[in-house]
């Protein structure tokens, strides 16, 4: 590709960054904090290594990192309205409806005891203890790519429970401990609320061993895919609470199929795999499957709950399965591109700030390398253009 049209991609690039944050505009209250939040993308989209209130200031132009902390703890803004926003915006580029809404959690590992949720806690991001905050995201996915559009930060009991402490991170009074599925939910409701075009829900067993939420989306009609323990109770056809271990273990050898439950960063993610049908005393319509994985490899079972509708195949089963795995590599992007962990902020308000903003950006690269791809593939001599 020369040079000119290297520069007309990077103008194009900054055009589309531009018109978002003209979109995301009315949510700031005053002309200088609109700017300021320009600057922060900016910093964020930026090849600045650590992309924390001293390095975007510097890539700015600025002396000190006053202005960039001022926007996280001090400017009147709207957070939960940039969210809304940002929602609706991955849903006009990436929207399907086919589209998978994916539930999980990530960390962010801290030192000290006063960031707002910090404590002792497994995460997966180092697989282990650790003192960090967790947070619980939402990502939307299609065809198209997957973005993070939703975030809510995780307040152990023994936060919730310290009303004191939590004042001093600047939590509010009203907000009480809630599980990870509840905030989950929350998130859910937020999307379906705003009819997001979504066919799915899949999250892990943290989110699929909560009957509530479950049930939940059972009563809004909507098809989901969770993970659960093997040691999960099921209502199988005999109409008997048997473990999911249990009904797997019976099955015989023709009962597994082996498919492809999409492409990882090594090629296809090929496993057996099995559905059987539970819960027999069903409404008409729909169907209930308990779902299994078995690696190829070593024959590690990984065991799923399943509602849709009953015409749904053991490969759509499997799909809606494997998509679960782009809020990894949304969260992969988003710390290593955005910045979503970069920020050295404690308090409750200024988590979600820097939170909602690095999703904007990593959301944006997303939607520009999607379009990059399908001009890549209209024009393949010409490099996309």
């Amino acid at each position: 590709m020369d040079a000119a049209l290297e520069l007309d991609r990077v103008h194009g690039w900054a055009a589309e960054l531009a018109a978002l944050c003209e979109r995301i505009g009315p949510r700031f209250g005053r002309i200088e904090v609109r700017r300021r939040a320009a600057a922060f993308l900016r910093g964020l989209l930026s090849a600045v290594e650590r992309k924390n209130g001293w390095q975007l200031a510097e890539h700015a132009g600025e002396a000190a990192p006053d202005g960039m902390q001022r926007l996280l703890y001090q400017a009147r803004w709207d957070p939960d309205g940039v969210r809304d926003d940002l929602r609706a915006w991955v849903v006009e580029h990436l929207g399907d409806p086919g589209g998978v809404l994916v539930v999980d959690e990530t960390g962010f590992v801290k030192k000290g005891t006063k960031s707002a949720g910090v404590q002792r806690q497994y995460t997966g991001t180092v697989g282990k203890k650790e003192n960090c905050q967790v947070g619980v995201f939402l990502a939307y996915a299609s065809g198209r790519g997957a973005a993070l559009v939703d975030r809510e930060l995780y307040l152990p009991e023994s936060w919730t429970s310290d009303r004191a402490r939590c004042r001093e991170a600047a939590i509010p009074d009203d907000v009480g401990f809630q599980t990870k599925p509840q905030l989950a939910l929350a998130m859910l409701e937020r999307a379906l609320d705003a009819c997001v075009p979504v066919a799915w829900v899949t999250g892990d067993e943290a989110y699929g061993g909560d009957a509530r939420l479950r049930l939940w989306l059972e009563a809004r009609q909507v098809p989901h895919v969770l993970a659960v323990k093997r040691t999960q109770h099921v209502i199988a056809m005999n109409l008997l609470p048997t473990p999911a271990e249990d009904l797997i273990a019976a099955l015989d050898a023709d009962s597994w199929q082996t498919l492809s439950a999409g492409d990882g960063a090594k090629g296809p993610r090929v496993y057996d795999w099995a559905a059987i049908p539970i819960r027999p005393l069903r409404e008409p319509g729909v169907g209930h499957w308990l779902l299994c994985r078995r690696s190829l490899d070593d024959g590690e079972l990984a065991y799923y709950i399943c509602y849709g509708p009953a015409g749904t195949t053991l490969a759509e089963l499997v799909g809606v399965a494997g998509t679960r795995w782009t809020v990894e590599c949304c969260f992969q992007q988003a710390k290593g591109e955005a910045g979503l962990d970069h920020y050295e902020v404690r308090r409750y308000d200024a988590w979600y700030r820097h939170v909602t903003l690095a999703m904007l950006a990593h959301a944006l690269l997303v939607v520009l390398r999607a379009r990059e791809a399908v001009a890549a593939h209209t024009h393949p001599d010409t490099g996309g253009q």
